[in-house]
């Protein structure tokens, strides 16, 4: 629980970040592609318009000295402003409205009006913008008329022409407008980069919106939040999408290259049961899950002939007594089994199936269904039975999934420990934590989670560090097992010891110093190349916490 806190304090860091934009990347462009395409397509729908632009300046006449003249300026300057003002009155607009005689109120003709003063001058400028450039063109020149002549009048200071008196201040035209040729608005360049800002601020705000409410398992990390370590990683395999299979096959050698990445995800996480508990090693294992179609069966299978592939004498049980698989999945005869041996009309000699290409695997089907799976499987002949089976082998439990039916928390009193397998992308964090509540309830040990078909492709890959798939997608040949290693060219600094890795006698093997740090070493068999390395660095990683 400390651990959980720790997660949760800690709160979203950038590495989650650059995962959520990882996973969502495909919403977020097609956000902003259609804020972009909206933002284009809105350009269409307005109306050009163009911006014709006229200006006047302000002089001051009578300055017959430089004093005079600097005084002048600076009055021209004051004067200019209180123009700019006078250009923006109704008086004005009505001048320009009667001498191009239009039919429009003077109202919106100063809404087409804009006003400008360049710092530092005595110039004003004016520009009109109208959909019409010809009209633009012309009203601009008749407005800087009309303000020349009203200003005209208010500095003669007489009304309606009733004095002749001049004015040392005069406002005069001096740049005629021009006809525009290219329209101001819409601006398109502008529209699309807003569009493209407004998509990428929505695009980003609806990944974290779906990364809040989305409480499904997207990494590794979302399950250690959870208390319990991941032991295993098992990538994504289109045989076992609708199918359930064996992948496994035991061998060292694969000829399928695509079987590699599952055929060693399945070896790290044999490797990693070794080593969850040296001084009391489990014998009886369960496999289980959250809900249905997370791939247990599939996982519990091939797990029972990867072990049984080490020599090491290992019995699969169904004990789905409600949907049992496992038969279907090695293709063998259903019949009696499980509920037989419990129930005492056979023995486990007489149930207990071989399984031809691995000779040190046994399966035992799930016999016939009974109408109380629960309390069959609860019972002290099961744990008889149990006992019994893991003097000699270890056994492997396909368990049914923890949340819909209590079969799976019943067992777990009876096994050494207990494999939660999780459907990456898939399973929620909900779902899995309600799972981690029950089996604690009783009791169980678990020994951690499987996280089963991560994807080996796309940017979901990496969210799992999942990188495999590259190592695995080369064009080199495969090594052949058949060859002995050589340790002097390829293992650097190499100690042989003994460790009983690939059968049931003891075999001559490696232990590679990873960076010299002897605590991240990797066992190898000695008749085995490198790429029949059974620990990685990464599974010794997840055995350390």
């Amino acid at each position: 629980m400390e651990h959980l806190e720790e997660n949760v304090a800690d709160g979203p860091d950038l590495r989650q970040y650059l995962r959520m934009l990882r996973t969502f990347w495909r919403s977020i462009t097609s956000v902003v592609l259609i804020a972009i395409i909206c933002a284009f397509g809105w350009t269409f729908t307005q109306q050009p318009l163009y911006a014709a632009s006229a200006s006047g300046l302000v002089i001051a006449s009578g300055a017959d000295t430089a004093a005079l003249a600097l005084s002048g300026d600076s009055l021209a300057k004051s004067r200019a402003i209180s123009y700019k003002s006078i250009a923006a009155t109704r008086t004005v607009a009505e001048r320009v409205r009667d001498d191009l005689e239009l039919d429009t109120s003077a109202e919106h003709l100063l809404e087409q009006l804009a006003v400008d003063l360049p710092t530092g001058t005595a110039e004003v400028r004016l520009s009109i913008t109208n959909a019409d450039p010809v009209l633009a063109q012309k009203t601009a020149n008749a407005w800087v008329d009309a303000l020349a002549e009203q200003v005209t009048e208010i500095e003669s200071g007489f009304a309606s022409g009733s004095s002749n008196k001049d004015s040392i201040v005069q406002f005069v035209p001096l740049v005629d407008a021009e006809i525009p040729t290219a329209p101001v608005s819409p601006n398109t360049k502008l529209a699309i980069a807003l569009g493209a800002v407004l998509g990428l601020a929505l695009g980003v705000g609806y990944a974290l919106l779906r990364q809040h409410l989305d409480r499904r398992v997207r990494s590794v990390e979302d399950l250690e939040k959870l208390g319990t370590s991941v032991i295993g990683t098992i990538p994504l395999d289109p045989r076992l999408v609708n199918n359930r299979t064996t992948i496994e096959t035991g061998a060292l050698d694969h000829d399928d290259r695509a079987s590699h990445p599952y055929a060693e995800a399945l070896r790290e996480l044999r490797t990693n049961l070794t080593y969850v508990d040296v001084d009391k090693p489990a014998r009886v294992i369960l496999v289980t899950s959250s809900v249905p179609g997370e791939g247990k069966s599939s996982v519990a299978a091939n797990l029972a002939i990867a072990i049984a592939s080490t020599g090491r004498p290992t019995i699969l049980v169904d004990a789905d007594l409600r949907r049992p698989v496992v038969t279907d999945v090695f293709g063998l005869p259903g019949g009696a089994g499980l509920t037989d041996v419990l129930s005492h009309h056979a023995t486990l000699d007489d149930v207990l199936q071989p399984y031809g290409p691995i000779p040190t695997l046994s399966i035992l089907a799930a016999g016939r269904i009974p109408p109380n799976p629960s309390e069959l499987l609860g019972s002290q002949a099961m744990l008889s039975l149990l006992e019994d089976m893991s003097r000699d082998a270890l056994v492997l439990i396909d368990a049914p999934p923890l949340l819909p039916v209590t079969d799976a928390a019943v067992l777990s009193n009876l096994v050494d420990g207990v494999l939660v397998a999780v459907k990456a992308d898939s399973t929620s964090t909900d779902e899995v934590a309600k799972s981690l509540s029950n089996l604690h309830k009783v009791g169980a040990r678990v020994l951690g989670f499987v996280l089963n078909q991560v994807p080996t492709k796309g940017a979901s890959a990496a969210n799992y560090g999942y990188y495999g798939q590259y190592y695995y997608a080369s064009d080199e040949p495969l090594a052949d097992s058949t060859k002995k290693a050589k340790p002097s060219r390829r293992l650097k600094n190499a100690v042989p010891v003994q460790a009983p890795m690939r059968s049931v006698e003891p075999q001559t093997a490696a232990v590679v110093h990873v960076d010299g740090n002897a605590s991240e070493a990797t066992y190898i068999p000695a008749d085995a190349e490198f790429d029949d390395v059974l620990t990685t660095r990464a599974g010794m990683r997840h055995l350390r916490r």
